[in-house]
Parts: structure tokens; sequence; C-alpha cells
């Protein structure tokens, strides 16, 4: 297939690239540069474009044939998100409708979109399956909600076919460490610890430790990049067979302490990583767990690296290979 990576130079959307590519597919891959690095992209196409830009965007649907878009160019920062909504809604609803829009008029029918668990807000059981109800605590969850439901009408209107995956914790690393994660600024909890191992950072900052888990800290799902890509994968698949447009949760459906992360971390590092506990944080959840049921049963699709220790383990030998001095 010829497929378009939107957002193909950050974190998930350049280990989607690698994926593909080695799944012999044709990749094209757009993306600002906003938060991306262009020496993650393994593309051979690659146009910096925002994909606001209809005018550009027009043009790479008219000089290559695609056949699927991926999608993966939001803000994805939540606290960012609610000092700063404007910003999300504007790139995150605004910018992807411009794309869709591009999509309809170049008669490109088939659509993978990066979602999140972030338009359940807080759950009201657990696991947390797809028919929970969607009730967003935050404009970066509401501004993927949005597209979600623009996806339902562009589908009913112009047939264009969608499948929307709600992702828990993408964490870890290209097994060869090529890619990894590399946010400015960091907020993903195993590349805070892992900074903490490495020195870069001088601890860990927990957030509440009176929760009502076993160790009284948070708990998330984790799910590793590369089994994150191959439902990506799998969900074009599902559109390629003609399947209707649906969306998917992505999870282990176990999980993870921050607590039990660090111990992890240390296991794997061979390191005493300091930690400094403080206050709970307004909105965090004690537990957020997938139901990935679906997935499993209609894309077929089931966690192969998703072990915590392995996970881990991928992301330390990215934070030792990669120069962050000279970034």
């Amino acid at each position: 297939m010829n497929i378009l990576v939107v957002g193909g130079a950050g974190y998930i959307g350049s280990h989607m690239v690698k994926h593909l590519m080695a799944k012999g597919h044709q990749v094209i891959v757009v993306d600002n540069l906003s938060t991306g690095y262009r020496d993650a992209v393994l593309a051979d196409s690659f146009f910096q474009i925002d994909i606001a830009n209809r005018t550009e965007l027009d043009q790479v649907f008219q000089h290559h044939p695609i056949d699927a878009v991926f999608h993966f160019a939001s803000y994805i920062q939540v606290g960012e998100s609610v000092i700063a909504p404007a910003k999300y809604y504007e790139n995150n609803v605004s910018a992807t409708l411009t794309l869709l829009q591009a999509m309809v008029a170049a008669d490109v029918k088939k659509f993978v979109f990066s979602s999140t668990a972030a338009v359940y807000g807080n759950p009201e059981y657990m696991p947390i399956d797809e028919a929970h109800p969607k009730q967003p605590i935050n404009p970066y969850g509401q501004s993927k909600l949005m597209v979600e439901r623009i996806l339902q009408d562009f589908d009913h209107a112009y047939g264009l076919k969608s499948v929307c995956l709600r992702y828990f914790n993408a964490a870890g690393a290209d097994p060869e460490a090529l890619l990894g994660e590399r946010h400015e600024p960091e907020t993903h909890l195993i590349p805070l610890v892992l900074q903490a191992a490495s020195g870069r950072r001088e601890a860990i900052n927990v957030f509440g430790q009176d929760y009502e888990t076993d160790d009284g800290t948070c708990v998330r799902d984790y799910i590793h990049i590369v089994d994150l890509a191959d439902a990506h994968l799998k969900a074009v698949d599902y559109l390629n067979a003609g399947n209707s447009s649906r969306a998917f949760n992505l999870g282990n459906g176990n999980g993870f302490s921050v607590n039990q992360i660090i111990q992890a971390a240390e296991a794997v590092t061979g390191k005493t990583i300091p930690v400094i506990y403080g206050e709970r944080r307004v909105g965090d959840p004690a537990i957020l767990v997938a139901d990935a049921t679906a997935a499993n049963q209609i894309l077929g699709w089931t966690p192969q690296c998703s072990d915590i220790k392995t996970i881990i383990a991928n992301a330390w030998a990215w934070e030792q290979k990669f120069p962050w001095d000279s970034v």
C-alpha cells in the first residue's frame, strides 16, 4: 500500500513509519516538525507541511497515490491543553478537519486515527471498554472525541471509513534503539524514570502515595510502541476488508503502579533511582486499565512485546544510546 503518515517525525509516528517499511509498504511522511524530529523519519518521501495548510496538502495528494492515511499530528500534553485550549482545538480539531477535507477531495477513503483513553474521562468502572461513557475532563480529551464524532459524520456523508485507536499508555522504544521518546518537555513516566536512572534528572517525582491501590500510587496500563504500530497495521487491514468504521481500545489489560515501574526500572538498569514523593495531581484517577477484547477478537491483535521489563529494557537502550548532549 501507499500510506501517508501525518506526524511521522514524532514518537509514535516515526515507529509507525519503520514498521510499515519493514512490511513492504510505501510511506509518505508529512510533519511540520513543531514537536517531531527530521532525523527520526526513516522514509525517503518527507514533506515539512502543516496539515492546516490545505494548498500544500492538496499537492501531496495530487502527486502521490495514497491508499490510506495514519494521523499522529496532535498535541498531547493534558496540562497544557487546560491553560491553552485554543492551541489544542486549532491543531487537533481544525487542522484535522482540513486534512479530512483534503482526503475527501482526493477520494482517499481510509483513515486510522490516533485517539486516546482520555475520551472516557474519570472511569466509572474497570477495566474500561469501548462502551464506557465518553466524558473528557480536559481540552485534550475533548479534542480527540470531537474528531471521533467528525469521523462518524464523514463516514455517513462521504464514505470515509475510519478506525479510531484509543491508546492507554504508549511506552518503550524501537528494539534496535534507532528510535525512542524525545518529547520536549517529557511528561511520560517511563522515560522520566530512566532519565533519573541515567543521571539526566536528579530524581523522579511521584504525585500521591495515598490512592486506593496496593501500594498507594497510581496504576496505569502500558503498551509497547511496537505492539501499538502493529495494531495500526491491523486496523488498515480491517478497513481494506470492507468493514465499518469503529473505535478500539489499545492496552494490555494489566496495570502497573508508579512504584512498580520504578522497581522494574531499577531491576533492568541496575541503578538506584531517587524518588521524591509529593501531593496528588488534580484529575489523576487511581487506576486506568483497558479492556482491549474488541481489538483482540475483531482485529486479531494481541500484544507481543508489552511485558513491562521488555518495555523498560528497550527504553533504557534508547536512553543510553542517544546523544542527549547534542539535542
